[in-house]
């Protein structure tokens, strides 16, 4: 499945080409059917709607920064613990947004991030458990531009903080209580569709293609981006830490940039 995921990536970066340079597509067509057998193949895809759910704005206020939730009920969890969850906007050009791999140490699946969104589209979470069983929610969001839409900082002001990273929520995490985090990266995320103003010219495509958390060196979450994560990645998690320790976290990006930093849990070590 690992590779099947990778084959995935390479496949939005493919479409994404096709999508700029063939003909529109009709606004009815839904592609869905042919993502999920690129994505998935010929494996089954269940309807996962009693258990998770795509939590997203019905009408994005900003296109190119749009949050997304994957949210899980413990209750009503198939068996086996989720272990993947791939989000797809269906008609972004690059659609397979990312995969989010779980690692054990992480017991609430409920993954958030935030993604550009390029038209009217569903967005497919897909959900992989310990079996290898594949199950599905979708949204649908209203949405147009977001891939195209210019980047909020200069580049000059992009790279000079290049590959910072931040923390939210860690400073209040409780030794062996689940504990809700967000991991911040700066980075501009360049689609390969922004226009430079100045320049006149497309902004090369330059974007965090690999994200990898670990608390004392076991791994929490892993997750391989593209185009369709917002400028400034952000990943929400949850971790339930058992002893003292570090979190730690560690981007490459598509130029083979690597930014790495640590932080003590509790923040007051």
């Amino acid at each position: 499945m690992m590779q099947k995921h990778a084959a995935a990536l390479a496949l939005s970066a493919l479409m994404a080409l096709v999508a700029l340079a063939g003909p529109a597509r009709a606004a009815d067509d839904d592609p869905w059917p042919d993502l999920k057998t690129a994505i998935f193949g010929d494996k089954a895809v269940a309807d996962g709607s009693g258990f998770m759910r795509v939590e997203a704005p019905q009408r994005a206020y900003d296109a190119a920064v749009v949050p997304v939730t994957v949210r899980f009920d413990g209750g009503h969890m198939p068996a086996g613990r989720i272990r993947a969850v791939t989000l797809v906007i269906d008609k972004n050009p690059a659609p397979v947004a990312a995969v989010f791999r779980l690692g054990d140490g992480i017991v609430d699946p409920t993954i958030g991030t935030r993604v550009r969104v390029n038209e009217y589209t569903n967005i497919h979470a897909v959900a992989e458990t310990a079996d290898g069983s594949l199950f599905v929610a979708a949204a649908f969001v209203k949405a147009a531009g977001g891939c195209s839409a210019p980047a909020l900082k200069t580049p000059d002001d992009a790279m000079a903080h290049l590959g910072e990273m931040r923390t939210k929520n860690l400073d209040a995490a409780q030794i062996g209580e689940p504990n809700r985090v967000e991991l911040l990266i700066r980075h501009p995320n360049y689609s390969g569709m922004q226009m430079d103003q100045i320049k006149r010219t497309y902004v090369p495509a330059r974007f965090i293609e690999s994200i990898d958390v670990s608390y004392d060196g076991v791994p929490l979450l892993q997750v391989e981006g593209n185009i369709s994560l917002s400028e400034n990645p952000m990943v929400e998690f949850s971790f339930t830490p058992t002893g003292t320790g570090r979190l730690s976290a560690t981007a490459k990006d598509s130029d083979g940039a690597v930014f790495t930093q640590a932080w003590p849990v509790p923040a007051t070590m």
